[in-house]
């Protein structure tokens, strides 16, 4: 079944990627899903569903070499189009900011039934905060990505809210990784409005709804209306529920329902803090809970604007990226282990056979921005690939995985699904290491958010950018691998 589209799309051109640790799919039903989309003239193929709604349907889909996310919107109850018309009029008004999500273009599709749908074309992104809850389940993740979620997310809300918007939906499913920008941004904005105008009756979700928006909703569902609307507070309060999360690994759904957080949520929050007090240093930990607890006053006018919360002392801490950090978020760097001997460092003919070699055969899977193998330590020997997108970075893992390279090296490399076994304190950095084939390595550890925030590699700095990183990251693992 073949869906096209009318020819009023307006778009700009999309350079995104594959996703490297996309939601999980859904396969796509072909009786009821579609499988192209013609957008502006162009084919683009649906290859999977990566959400459901009650009013969209979101898909991964392609077109050549570049991806990207289509959200289909359904006729309303009212045969109307509101979630479409209020979406994508608060997504024009907002773009330009890295850490909310990219709109490319809207147009209408036509199934083959003549039932005509508009759609948003977006930017893809990776993994959601909600999986990565999934994945450190009861153990809480550490403070760098924590901080790195924190600090990403205020900059989109302070943005957002100085634009006089409220997000009104804020959760871990609306809050996802871009691997290519290597930050995350915020999705989802059908339930946003114009500070001080409310026109939607019921906002956020259960489990990161904050007081005032619960008191508003319980009055819609009696048929009566609040003296005052919600404000830009209520999604400084989601984030406070959600940072608690990541730092407990555990959903507290039903603790901000129970009576004993209404009655007292500040020494529940005080007793997860001190559950987890022996797992984290104690300056750090009293800065979250700090921050964390501005953001959870029941009185919306006590609670921390996201300008205010960026300074919170938390985000002077420099910290550095655990190795199951770097595997959880992709980037488009890839680490190549165990593929060139020593020997072959010192030969320079040798060495720069073996770097052609290794672009000729990396260039196989995308466009190559630079690639460096470092002849001293920190990183010996290591072969660090930089690719243009994290899809590229993502199909080159899966395809080099177990690969034996013809050449000088002739060594083989071992099966990225190979585990772990049990590391004692006796183990090297590269004895541990060594188990895997390749590792992703995120580059923005390398600013450490302190005198050089700003600093974000791009491809005219090549191979002095990516030396950084090798220096950095290697001396960041042996920290924390013990």
């Amino acid at each position: 079944m073949a869906c096209s589209s009318s020819s009023n799309a307006k778009m700009s051109n999309p350079n995104v990627s594959t996703p490297a640790m996309a939601v999980t799919p859904d396969a796509v039903d072909q009786k009821t899903s579609p499988v192209v989309f013609e957008i502006y003239g162009k084919i683009w193929n649906v290859q999977a569903r990566l959400g459901q709604g009650v009013s969209a349907s979101v898909y991964r889909v392609n077109s050549g070499r570049a991806s990207s996310a289509v959200k289909e919107f359904q006729v309303d109850a009212q045969g109307g189009d509101y979630g479409y018309l209020k979406e994508s009029s608060v997504l024009e008004k907002i773009q330009g900011h890295k850490n909310i999500v990219t709109l490319y273009g809207m147009f209408t599709n036509h199934n083959p039934f003549g039932v005509a749908t508009h759609c948003l074309l977006l930017e893809l992104l990776d993994v959601s905060v909600s999986e990565l809850l999934v994945r450190v389940s009861n153990q809480g993740h550490s403070m760098w990505l924590i901080q790195h979620c924190a600090r990403d997310v205020l900059e989109a809300l302070s943005f957002l809210h100085r634009e006089g918007y409220v997000h009104a939906d804020l959760k871990p499913r609306n809050i996802l990784w871009s691997a290519d920008d290597e930050c995350f941004k915020l999705i989802d904005f059908g339930l946003s409005f114009k500070d001080g105008h409310q026109d939607v009756k019921y906002i956020q979700t259960d489990g990161y709804r904050a007081p005032e928006a619960e008191l508003q909703n319980s009055l819609a569902q009696a048929g009566l209306e609040s003296d005052s609307g919600c404000t830009t507070a209520v999604d400084l309060w989601s984030l406070g529920i959600i940072l608690l999360e990541m730092f407990s690994g555990i959903k507290l759904k039903e603790t901000v329902k129970s009576q004993e957080w209404k009655d007292n949520s500040s020494a529940i929050v005080d007793h997860i803090f001190s559950s987890n007090a022996l797992v984290y240093p104690a300056i750090p930990v009293f800065h979250l809970r700090d921050l964390i607890k501005s953001m959870l006053h029941n009185d919306p006018k006590l609670r921390s604007t996201a300008e205010s919360a960026l300074i919170n002392p938390f985000f002077s801490i420099p910290f550095a990226p655990h190795i199951e950090d770097l595997v959880l978020l992709p980037t488009p760097v890839l680490r190549l282990l165990n593929v060139i001997d020593d020997n072959h460092l010192y030969n320079e003919d040798d060495y720069e056979d073996i770097i052609e070699d290794m672009k000729e055969e990396c260039q196989k899977y995308g466009t190559v921005v630079s690639l460096l193998i470092p002849k001293e330590n920190p990183g010996k020997g290591q072969v660090f690939v930089e690719y243009a997108n994290a899809g590229d970075s993502k199909e080159a893992q899966r395809l080099l995985t177990g690969r034996t390279f013809d050449g000088l090296t002739g060594m083989r490399l071992p099966s990225l699904t190979q585990k772990p076994q049990s590391v004692s304190s006796k183990t090297s950095l590269d004895m541990f290491i060594e188990q895997y084939t390749f590792e992703y390595i995120v580059k923005y550890i390398l600013c450490l958010r302190t005198h050089q925030k700003h600093i974000k590699w791009t491809s005219s700095e090549n191979t002095q950018g990516l030396k950084c990183v090798v220096l950095y990251v290697v001396q960041s693992n042996v920290t924390h691998t013990s």
